[in-house]
């Protein structure tokens, strides 16, 4: 045979890793605790911030002047996360596009939570 006509060589495929240990689960486990504790402390700050910045409520309709700040206070805690986890040195290379989606609506909900239960309670 020629070098031509050698039959190709099949692709490596990688080999995946064994069982886990218990001590290896236990870390995975408490680095998703702690990005979930990211998230909805920031939920929470940006609820309330969101409160405090859109102005007082109006009495008869219970909306804000500037409701749009309190969107883009959210938008902003969900991209702040990454330099938290910076900060807390957290390895964000390794989240996914669902990792993200869990984060941002982690952060929508305790959000939402916190700034409809402001505005109710104002009153």
């Amino acid at each position: 045979m020629s070098e031509e006509e050698k039959p190709s060589q099949a692709p490596e495929v990688p080999k995946k890793k064994g069982p886990k240990t218990k001590e290896e689960k236990q870390r995975e486990h408490k680095k998703r605790i702690r990005r979930t504790l990211v998230a909805c402390f920031l939920g929470i700050v940006t609820g309330v911030l969101s409160y405090y910045v859109c102005g007082t409520p109006d009495p008869a309709t219970g909306l804000q002047k500037n409701q749009i700040v309190g969107i883009l206070l959210l938008m902003a805690g969900v991209v702040f996360q990454k330099h938290i986890f910076m900060l807390m040195k957290i390895d964000y290379t390794e989240l996914g596009g669902k990792d993200w989606f869990y984060q941002a609506f982690m952060t929508f909900a305790f959000w939402f939570i916190s700034w409809s239960t402001m505005l109710t309670t104002s009153m």
